[in-house]
Formats: C-alpha cells, structure tokens, sequence
C-alpha cells in the first residue's frame, strides 16, 4: 500500500467518524476486508453508527467467526447488496460490544436480522415463544434469547422503533422466556407439575410493558393445589418449580446470564415463603401490606403458568390497590419512600444516577403512581401499569396539564433512551451515566447527536432532569391551581369531585375550604395572583408535608392577606432561596410562630435573609448585647412606662418568632439542607436565646419603670436574679421567669425609702408585665425567694445574707444553684453571687444528713406533684427519666464537689454535666444516657409549645397534635408510636443511671 494511498484511506475513516482511524485503517489492510475498504457505502454505513470503530471490530470478529470463505463472502455480499441488513447489523456492532461478543460466537445468528418484512417489525409474545421454541436447557435458551434480543436491537438502534416499543418488546421477550424456563423446569419435574398449579405474575417493569436491556424481572408466585392434592405438598412442589424457573433465568453459564428474577416484591419480601396460595395472599393484603406494597400492584400482570389462577389473582388484588389512597398518611408514605430511595444512593453517584436520582427516572414514575391511585379509584381509565400510558390518561382527563404532561412525557422518552443505549452497551444492570469520553460519545451519537456528541449530550440530559426536577411535584399540585384559578377555558381541567380527593389524599381534613383558599390565593389575572400560581405549587407540597396541612394553606393566606400589596413579600418568596419553604414549614408547624408572624407580618423578612444556621442569617439568634440595647432605645422613645413596655413586647415577639423559626427550620430542614440537628445544639440555642430575651425584656421594664417614677435615679441599687431555668440559659418557649429582687440603698438614702421604692419597682414590673396581650406571657415568679411566699419580694442584700446565714434550708441552697444576675445594677448582682457561692457550694460538700434530706424532698416530689390523671412515663418534668430527674442528680454532684471542682460551679444543667464527667465524677456512658433525656424531654416541652401555642408538660391527646409534634422531633407522619415508645426507652435508660447516682440504689 503506497503511502499516499494510505494518508487518503486514513482521510476517509476520519471523515466518517473513526476516532482511531490508524487502527481502523490496520484492520482494513487485511486482503479479506477489501471489499469494505473499497466499497463508500460501507463506509459510510460504518460512520453512521454510534461507534464506527467499535463497528468496524465487530464486523471484523464476525467475518473471522465465519466457518467457510463461501459463508464469509455471503455475509460481505449481502451487506453490500441489503441496506436493511446493512444498517441493522452495523448498527447493533456500533452500539453494542456485548452483543458483537454473541455473534462472534454464533456466527450464523446475523441471518436472524435478514428478514425485514413489516409483520416482523413489532413481534409480540407469540413470536418469541416461536424464537425460544427450541431450548431445552439453560445454556439454549439463553443462546435463543440473545437471537432474540439481537433483532429487537437492530430495530431499536435504527430508529424502526421508538423507546415505548422497545421496551414493550423487551418485557413481551421476557414473558416467553418466563414461559420457557417454566416449561422446562416443568420437564424437569413431572411429578411436580402434576401436584400444583402455580401462575406467574410480573410486577415492576415487565408487568408494566416497560422493561430495559438489563433490569431484574420482578415476579409474584401464586400457587394452588389440583383436584384431590395435599395443599402443603402442592405449595412445596410450587415452590421448587418457581425457583428451579428462577435459578433458569438467573444462574451464569458459558452464554452467560439472561437477567435475575427477583420475587422480593411478596408478601413479607425475602422473609415470606416464595409462593402462596391466592387466599394467603389476600389474607396478607388485607391486613398487613404497607402502602408501597399497593403501589408496586399497580404494575402487576399475569405472564405464564396457569392463565385462570393468574386472572383471578388480579381480579382479588385490584380492588385492593384502588383503595390504597384512603390509607392514612398515603401520600407521606409514598413521598417518604421515595426520599429513602434518593439517600441511599452513594454521595459520589447522585449526579449520574439516571434512574433514582433528583430528575431522574422514578421521579417519573412516582408522579404519576401516586396521581393514579388517587384518581384510580373512580376511573378505571388511570389503571394502566405503562407510566406513558398513565402519563397520558391523566393529561385527557384533566388530572395533570397537557403542557406539564406534554414536557414529562419528553423528558422520560429521553431518559429511557439514555438508559437503554447505556445497558445495551455491555449488556450490563446499570443506571450511572459513564463518565469516558469515549463512552459518552458512542452514547450521544447513538442518540443522534452527531456535531458535538459529548457537549450536546451534556446539555439534553441536564435539560431533561431539570425539567423532571421541576414538575415531579408541580404534577401533583398545579391542576389544583388550574381547577379553581379557571383562566384556560376548554381545557380539561379536575373537577371539583377530582381536587377535592386529591387535597383529601394530600392530609386535608377540610377539601372544601382549602380549594377556598386556593381561589382567593391564586385567581384573577392580576401580578400578585401569577407570583401567587407560582409558589402555591411547591407551597402545597411542603403543607402536605406537614402534620397539619389545613393550618399552613390557612395560615400562608392570612399572611398573604396581610403584607400581599407589599412589594417586597412576594419578591421575597419567589427570589430568596429557601424564603419560601422556611414560610411553609413554620406556618404549617403549630400555632406558637404563626401567632408571633401574624402580629407581626413584616418578620417573614426574617425567613428570607441568609440561612438559619451559621451567623450572621435572618434566623440566627441575637446576643443579649444587642437585644438590650435595642429594647432601652425603643423604651427610651416611648412617652410612658407602658408604652416602653409594649414596645419592647414587640421586640420580644419579633425575637421569639425569629427563634421559633430558626428551631422549626432546623428541626424539620429543607430541600436544600435535609434535617439532620444536633438536638443538644438546638435546645442549647433556644434556651439561650429566649433567656437572653427575658433579661433584655426584663431589663426595658426595669428602666421604664424607673424612669417614669424617679427618673434617671433610684433612690436604692436595684439587681434581678434569674433563678430556675432562667438563671440556667434553659427557658423554653412557655416557661415563666423565676426570679429574685435584691436592691441596696444608696449613699445617705433611708432604708425605709430605699425599700419603698424597691417594693414599688417590683409591683409596677409585674403589673406592666401582666398587662393582658396577645403576645406569650412573660410571668415573673419570684417563689424562689427567702420564705416563699410569704417572704417580701425583695430584700437587701444585707437581709439575704442574715437570712441565709440563720435560717436556710437544704432546698434553699439547692435552688441557688441555678442564681444568675439578669438585670439591674451588676456590681450588686456580682456581690449577691458572692453571697451565696459558699452556701451553694459548701466547704468539704455536703454532710450526710443534707443528702438525706435532699432525697427525702425528690421522692415526695415525685409522689405528690405529678398531676392527677397524668401517665408518669410521659411527663416530661416530674416522670421517671425527665427533666427533675437530671436535674435533681446533676445538682447534687454540683452540691457535693462543687467546692473542690471549678467546672460544675455552672447554673447550666448540660454543662454542670460534662464537667462531672469530664472530672470522672459520672461515667461517660452514664453522662450520655442522662443527657440525651434531658436534651430529649426539653425537645418535647419546645414542641407542644410550638405546636399548641400554650406550655405542657406532657405530650398532647390529639392526633394532629400529637403528629406535630413527631415531625418536629424528626418523626415521619403517622410514627406518633415509634416516637412514644422511644421516649420511653430514653426516659426509662436515664431513671435506671438517676436512681443509681442519685439513691445510690
């Protein structure tokens, strides 16, 4: 070969699309390959294939494979005369190693793809029973089905077929070979077959018409006795045929494997016995089958065995799967499993997961599942197991848009063409895109994507995701929108029987006023309703994610109501990242924030400025620095001490709503920024942060009082000291203030002067903070002091130090423990703690009699406090495990070592708490179980106030309350039980450490 005849062969492979044209050019040097060398029309056939130089070897391995010159020469001469042969055969060995690898060693099976006749186009079951006729064991039929496969892929490759016939195809070619591989392992087993009759039934893809190159073959086994059999002996004889024709498809020969059969879609899954009767599985359905179960129903189908027993299988089931959308927390469930899908892909695939990730494949799916069993049950027409059928029975009757429908439809036909040019490559189960250039080129050309194979590829699939990305949930929703907004006449639209199950299904107790809320929301051609049609899709979603869908929609109206002519509100909805959804969770968590938001409107800003966690964001909590210096500004401005009361009422509102919605957010995340708290961190948070506010709050009383009745002088050195979980940091949501009044006359003022004024101060503090509000009470409790009750409210320090040094009790020093100054005169509230540190921590710890007495007072405690009617194991503070619990042995280690240990000298339970076992004072096993309840009952306290809007000690009765709750503690809807139960299980662990360190039982 001269060289300029070479440099002109090497000219022409490139043109044609060889990627290696020096390679290729070697392999055509070969005397035999003349023909192809010098023939344009192979070479052009060549290029068009989705890999020519993977073509070109597969040509070449399969001339050589030819047995005889004479069969070698009539393979080139019909590929040289046959452009349907031509195109078909260099199509598939341009797309498919795997199947060049079949050829190669069944040289004759390219005759299979000579007939191109149009009755041949489209084969059904029937035609590859006859293709699979032959085989009568494993190895044959696996070598027939590859025959098989081969044809579908040349009509596949060439675009004869589309990727709905494809797969409707493949699953057909699957059904026969189920047929055969039970024929033959009823030959195998006569005297079993006699015994039994046993239907198969597919589920998942095959049962849908839908299946891929390379997918499992999902399968339910139904099995019945013949006339006169023993039943046990036919199910046993059933169940060795089922998995004698299971270990036939599955097992690996010389020819490989056909593909698995998986039966893990029974009742029970792997754990439940392979086949049953029809009974037994009814009796399962009926009382034990989860939600997915019902919706994997929706794809089953009867595919071989006994024909009657298979009908009557569906004809029992079905009414079943049409009823699955009246199950409680349906549609949670179905959105629940899908999400468990997603997170158990590795980090590392998500973005090439085709099938199961965001926008990938079953996000498809999904959608239109669950828009059919809702909808399912009153037209038969959605009862389709073909997710492109079902896509379009849902866009004619309206249950979706034919635009969102139209879009979908495109972006799964895309999807599944990407998934099936990736399997047919190697023949292999697999749903990653690959991540070679060379890959990804061969996958693109074979897309028809030729100019720029690799970027235009990158493009369609990010386009096609993004779009399932957007509308998986909008499906759902927007025909809620369309139903009520009404602004495409003659288009079909749902019904109002229609919106109202599907809001029914969603969680909605009351369809009819939500559809109200809609309308007002969303119609009318005006900007606000358009933003509105915008964000009520996703809205909706997130309500329904919630225990309480009616309260969110019901609150995002008010909202909307209040600040909708506001140019900023929805601006801000639509454009601030996570703005909208922070909205949906808190307005659908509880009655607490929302309360706080519709007195105050305008703090939905704070949704939308940064995020919740880190500092610096919309959501994160203020020091006390800055709180108190804002409340005695605006208490500065105000003409009277109650109007510099109400305004630093209205900062404490806007401050409580800014913690409850950080805590809500965190608790329940985001799309963005899945839940995953550390709920010491956001118990620690809220504690510090709604004490921070009660002593800023308090601090604006104090000088509002002051300045109205002395002005800028009070006759006495006035100090407040917080006490309880006050002095603690731990304040929750409805915990009122305990406190102490200390004050100190100043230079040359008389005592009864000084305490007079101290005394008015303290009356106008609690009477300015009782005034009546809409707002959480601020109760100031001063129980705590010298003589409880019937004590003065306030003393001088002089008189706290002649009280404590003659009369106090045990108790007295154990509730000063938790002595923090809050406000007032600081170098006073320093001289208070100095007061008390001897008496809080004693010299050498406490003597034996103080420690009795101690646990006398906890175990009458538990006896006579606890309400009546109340269960113990679930009161958070006096039940067994609970806050008193940690609390009462926490403090007295602090009482016993505090003297001797710097670290427990703390008002803070938790850190008190690490620091007797950091000093090994606690066990750390010991320290963890104390911790998690204490962190867990204070969880629980936050949330009945989030969600009831008014403090508990116990969890609530009602259900949605109750449901609430859970979600805020991480719980699922419809696991009220599970999280009870793991109360209990904390609580009773923490009892067993308490009753050891604390009674030393």
């Amino acid at each position: 070969m001269t060289p300029g005849r070479r440099s002109s062969t090497f000219t022409r492979l490139l043109r044609h699309g060889f990627t290696d044209p020096s390679a290729a050019e070697h392999l055509l040097d070969g005397p035999e390959l003349t023909p192809v060398r010098n023939d344009p029309v192979l070479l052009e056939a060549l290029g068009a294939t989705a890999d020519p130089d993977l073509a070109l070897h597969g040509l070449v391995r399969l001339l050589e494979a030819q047995p005889d010159p004479t069969a070698h020469r009539g393979l080139l001469d019909t590929l040289i005369a046959a452009k349907p042969l031509r195109d078909r055969l260099l199509g598939v060995l341009g797309a498919s190693a795997a199947l060049a690898d079949h050829l190669a060693r069944h040289p004759r099976d390219w005759e299979a793809l000579v007939t191109y006749e149009p009755r041949d186009l489209h084969p059904g079951v029937e035609e590859f029973e006859r293709g699979l006729a032959e085989a009568v064991d494993p190895v044959t039929l696996r070598v027939a089905y590859r025959r098989c496969l081969l044809s579908i892929a040349a009509r596949d490759v060439n675009g004869t077929i589309d990727v709905a016939q494809t797969a409707a195809e493949l699953a057909d070619l699957a059904t026969a070979t189920l047929r055969a591989a039970l024929a033959i392992a009823r030959t195998a087993a006569p005297e079993d077959a006699a015994l039994c009759r046993l239907a198969v039934i597919a589920m998942g893809k095959c049962g849908g018409h839908e299946l891929n190159y390379v997918s499992d073959v999902d399968v339910i086994f139904v099995g019945e006795a013949r006339d006169g059999a023993d039943e046990g002996k036919a199910i046993q004889a059933a169940t060795r045929l089922a998995s004698h024709m299971m270990r036939i498809c599955s097992e690996t020969t010389v020819e490989g494997s056909i593909w698995p059969v998986d039966a893990n879609l029974r009742p029970e899954g792997r754990n439940g016995p392979l086949v049953r009767t029809l009974s037994s599985h009814l009796a399962y359905y009926q009382r034990w089958a989860k939600t997915w179960e019902f919706q994997a129903l929706l794809k089953a189908r009867p595919v071989a065995g006994d024909v009657e027993l298979g009908e009557n299988y569906m004809a029992a089931v079905s009414p079943l799967v049409w009823k699955a959308a009246e199950r409680d927390n349906f549609v949670a469930d179905v959105q629940k499993m899908r999400r468990r899908v997603v997170e158990n892909i590795p980090v590392t695939e998500i973005e090439r997961e085709l099938k199961l990730g965001p926008g990938g494949l079953r996000d498809v799916e999904f959608a239109v599942q669950l828009l059919q069993l809702v909808h399912g049950r009153a037209d038969a027409s959605l009862r389709s197991g073909t997710t492109l059928d079902a896509l379009q029975a849902l866009a004619t009757g309206g249950y979706v848009g034919r635009v969102d429908a139209g879009q979908l439809e495109d972006a799964y036909r895309f999807l599944r063409s990407m998934e099936h040019r990736i399997q047919l490559y190697r023949l292999r189960r697999t749903h990653l895109v690959p991540e070679e250039e060379t890959d990804l080129r061969r996958l693109g050309r074979s897309l028809g994507l030729r100019a720029e194979p690799l970027t235009e590829l990158t493009r369609e699939w990010k386009r096609h995701s993004g779009v399932v990305r957007r509308l998986h949930e909008k499906l759902f929703y927007r025909p809620l929108l369309d139903a009520v907004a009404q602004l495409a006449p003659g288009e079909a639209r749902l019904s109002p029987e229609a919106a109202r199950e599907r809001l029914v299904a969603l969680g909605y107790a009351d369809p009819a006023a939500a559809l109200r809320h809609l309308e007002a929301l969303a119609s009318g051609v005006t900007r606000k309703a358009a933003i509105q049609r915008t964000l009520l899709p996703v809205l909706l979603g997130w309500f329904a994610d919630s225990a309480d869908p009616d309260a969110g929609l019901l609150n995002f109206r008010k909202v909307s109501d209040a600040l909708g002519k506001t140019p900023w509100y929805l601006r801000l909805l639509r454009d601030e990242g996570a703005a909208a959804e922070n909205l949906a969770r808190v307005l659908s968590a509880g009655r607490l924030a929302p309360d706080l938001l519709m007195r105050a409107p305008e703090a939905v800003a704070l949704l939308g400025d940064g995020e919740s966690r880190g500092g610096g964001g919309g959501l994160a909590p203020r020091g006390r620095t800055h709180l108190e210096q804002e409340i005695l500004a605006a208490v500065g401005r105000a003409p009277t001490a109650e109007q510099g009361v109400t305004a630093a009422r209205g900062v404490r509102r806007r401050e409580l709503f800014r913690t409850a919605a950080a805590d809500i957010v965190d608790s329940y995340g985001t799309e963005a920024n899945p839940a995953e708290p550390d709920q010491g961190a956001l118990v620690d948070r809220v504690g510090g942060a709604v004490s921070d506010l009660t002593a800023a709050t308090l601090a604006g009383t104090l000088r509002a009082v002051v300045r109205e009745g002395w002005g800028d002088t009070l006759p006495t050195r006035f100090a407040i000291i917080g006490m309880g979980r006050f002095g603690g940091h731990e304040l929750g949501y409805g915990s009122d203030a305990d406190v102490l009044f200390v004050h100190e006359p100043q230079d040359g003022v008389d005592e009864r002067e000084a305490s007079e004024a101290a005394n008015k101060v303290v009356s106008e503090m609690r009477r300015l903070l009782q005034i009546p509000s809409a707002d959480p009470p601020l109760l100031i409790d001063a129980d705590l002091r010298p003589e409880g009750k019937s004590g003065p409210l306030v003393r001088t320090l002089k008189s706290y130090e002649a009280y404590y040094r003659r009369w106090s009790l045990v108790w007295e020093a154990q509730a000063l423990l938790r002595a923090e100054p809050v406000a007032g005169d600081a170098d006073l509230g320093r001289r208070f703690i100095e007061l008390i540190d001897p008496l809080r921590y004693p010299a050498e710890g406490l003597g034996d009699d103080a420690v009795r007495e101690i646990r006398r007072l906890k175990a009458r405690m538990e006896s006579e406090r606890l309400p009546r009617g109340a269960d113990p194991k679930l009161h958070t503070k006096l039940g067994p495990g609970g806050l008193s619990d940690v609390e009462w042995t926490v403090q007295l280690y602090q009482m016993r070592h505090g003297w001797a240990e710097p670290g427990l000298r703390t008002t803070r339970t938790r850190e008190a708490l690490a620091a007797a076992c950091a000093e090994r004072l606690i066990s750390g096993e010991d320290a963890a179980i104390l911790d998690e309840a204490w962190v867990l009952a204070t969880r629980v306290r936050n949330a009945v106030m989030l969600v009831r809007g008014r403090a508990g000690d116990t969890f609530p009765t009602d259900a949605r309350e109750l449901a609430a709750v859970g979600r805020y503690l991480g719980y699922g809807t419809g696991h009220a039980g599970d999280m009870l139960d793991a109360y209990r299980r904390t609580t009773r662990r923490a009892r067993a450490v308490m009753e050891e360190l604390f009674y030393g039982a």
